[in-house]
């Protein structure tokens, strides 16, 4: 179950790479939150996304990566052990090579896709919602693999999310932010 700490500590990305391995957390504005392990339709449709959006970005200057990998979201141009927010989108797309570096991505990724879990949907829905458009995030899915629905938000030219697009997990989906990219939906079981 997803939890912020017990503490009033206000944590930075310096204390998160010294925290163990074996344990998932993500930063957000220094209040760290307790990741749980996903469970097997949630990896199945995580692999198949991956699976679907790597081959179609050849040539695009686009990178897919899948959690965990390191989202760094900087206030301003803090150094890297002052950022105070840290996530791990399941997936994400970035195009902005230079957001890129051995420690994952600094800055925002332009497509995330949450795969929503009971342990994470008020998290994904409305903290990192919030967090994303703020960070300007370009497009933001929001996966409910058991009733199989998907929320699409977009940045608007005023920096704002519009209302969500509300589909479901039927046929095909087109990607805004990446031309030509649709996403098909399998049956996960």
């Amino acid at each position: 179950m997803l939890q912020p700490s017990t503490t009033t500590d206000y944590f930075t990305y310096g204390d998160y790479c010294q925290w163990p391995d074996d344990e998932r957390w993500e930063l957000i504005d220094g209040q760290a939150f307790a990741m749980s392990g996903p469970g097997r339709i949630h990896q199945e449709f995580v692999v198949e996304l991956a699976a679907q959006i790597h081959p179609k970005l050849a040539n695009t200057g686009c990178r897919v990566y899948v959690a965990p990998f390191d989202v760094r979201l900087p206030k301003h141009d803090e150094a890297d052990d002052r950022v105070d927010t840290v996530v791990q989108p399941d997936v994400m797309v970035i195009c902005d090579r230079n957001k890129l570096d051995n420690k994952g991505c600094r800055g925002a990724p332009d497509w995330i896709i949450e795969i929503l879990s009971p342990s994470t949907a008020a998290h994904d829905q409305i903290r990192k919602l919030a967090l994303y458009e703020k960070h300007g995030v370009r497009e933001y899915w929001l996966l409910h693999p058991l009733d199989r629905i998907l929320m699409i938000y977009r940045l608007g030219e005023d920096g704002r999310f519009g209302k969500p697009d509300v589909c479901e997990l039927i046929d095909s989906t087109a990607v805004t932010v990446i031309s030509g990219l649709e996403i098909s939906w399998p049956k996960v079981n």
